[in-house]
Order: C-alpha cells, then structure tokens, then sequence
C-alpha cells in the first residue's frame, strides 16, 4: 500500500506507540484522525502532531462513538487501534479477583468493537493493525490475564484475515517499551526499565517509534495478512 494520500484512523493514537504511529503515518503522506478517550492526551497531542492529523474523543468501548465517527470518516483505508481499554490485572492467578481479570479483556473488546463496526465503511484493499505484547507467547509470572488478552488479540487476527480478504490484518507485538503507560518518573522510571529489561537480549526498553514503524511495515507489505510482527528486543527468545 501506498500511504501517500490515504485516510488512517488511529484509535489510541495521542499517546505511546499510537501517537508515534500517527505521527509516522503523518510523515508517510496520509490524512490521519487520532482517536482517543482522555481529553488531557488529545489537548497534548494536537499540539505536537502536523494539519494532516485531527483528534477526536472517542472510547473504543463504546460502540455508538465508534459508529460515529467510523460514518464521519467513511470511506478510510487504514485502521490501528493501539488502545489498552483501561487497567490490566497483575498477580497470580489462584489469588486473582476474577472481575478484575474479566475486565482485563477491555482491550480485546475494544478491539473487536474496533474491527466489527469500522471494516465496513474501509476501502476494499484496506489494512487493519492490531497490537498484543510479548507476554502472549512468553507469560512470565504475575502476568497471566497479560498474556491471555494477548493470545486472544493474535488469535483473532489469524482467525479474521481469512473472512475480510482482500482487506488485510495483522498485529504487531512489543516487548518493554518506555511509554507513558508506566507511571515512574526520573530515576525510579529508568530504574524500573533496567530491572525489566535487564535478561533480555537487547538489553533496553524500546521506543515508541520502534514499534511504530513495524505499524507502518505492515500496512505498507500488502503481502502480509494474519501475521504477528514482534519487535520484543530478543524478549521472546531464551
């Protein structure tokens, strides 16, 4: 795909691997909306991103803003939904409060309601990017309910790909990455990255804009469907 002159919808996108992706797709020549539901991320993202980017508030939970803004924006090409759907239970498993685990699949939810209300109103050769995390194949231990919602994101991705052909989806998984998701600053934060990062090959959080170009990989090889792009720094391996 060309994405010089295309429309992208970034759901997710005023903030972390979103914005950056924006962004990318910005530079790239497309006419990008940036969705988000924090009016504070929107505020601080239409003050960094170019005129080809507009925000707007959305929560991808909510189905009738999705169709909204889906029909205002009909017809687009490309779809990212980079959003987290809200907190993430943590811990093991056998002590989890099993609302809070439920409530871990806001992002599959958001994700799905994302997908099933916005396919329709895309260009016949459209691209879909969907993002899970490393933890989907690699769980280590208090990131259970992690890896499941991120199982089920790639799953449903290679399940999909074979319904909406010729329009294409596909997912790209992080390992560590410095975003705004962590809430440590100053030397508690880069403190907390080494620790996390400490094992894996690549032995640094990656960035926002690492993971964005694998974004923008994906929507440009239109040889690629149903496929997960890791850019993990060597997380998944030994």
């Amino acid at each position: 795909m060309k994405i010089e002159g295309k429309k992208a919808i970034v759901l997710g996108g005023t903030s972390g691997i979103g914005l950056a992706a924006a962004r990318q797709l910005e530079d790239a020549g497309a006419v990008v909306v940036a969705g988000s539901r924090s009016k504070g991320n929107i505020d601080t993202a239409g003050a960094t991103t170019g005129s080809k980017v507009t925000c707007r508030q959305v929560d991808v939970l909510d189905r009738e803003g999705l169709s909204a803004l889906f029909k205002a924006e009909a017809p687009f090409d490309i779809l990212v939904n980079c959003a987290t759907g809200g907190a993430r239970a943590s811990g093991p498993f056998l002590q989890m409060d099993l609302d809070a685990f439920q409530l871990s699949f806001r992002k599959l939810w958001g994700y799905t309601n994302s997908v099933r209300i916005g396919a329709e109103y895309m260009s016949e050769e459209g691209a879909i990017v969907l993002v899970s995390g490393f933890p989907a194949r690699k769980c280590n231990p208090g990131s259970l309910a992690i890896s499941t919602v991120g199982n089920a994101v790639e799953g449903f991705a290679r399940a999909l790909a074979v319904e909406i052909a010729p329009r294409r989806i596909n997912v790209v998984c992080p390992g560590m990455i410095d975003t705004p998701m962590f809430p440590h600053v100053g030397e508690a934060r880069q403190e907390f990255l080494n620790r996390a990062t400490e094992r894996t090959l690549i032995s640094r959080a990656g960035t926002a804009e690492e993971v964005a170009s694998a974004i923008v990989f994906a929507i440009q090889n239109d040889y690629m469907t149903g496929s997960t792009i890791d850019v993990e720094g060597g997380a998944l391996l030994p």
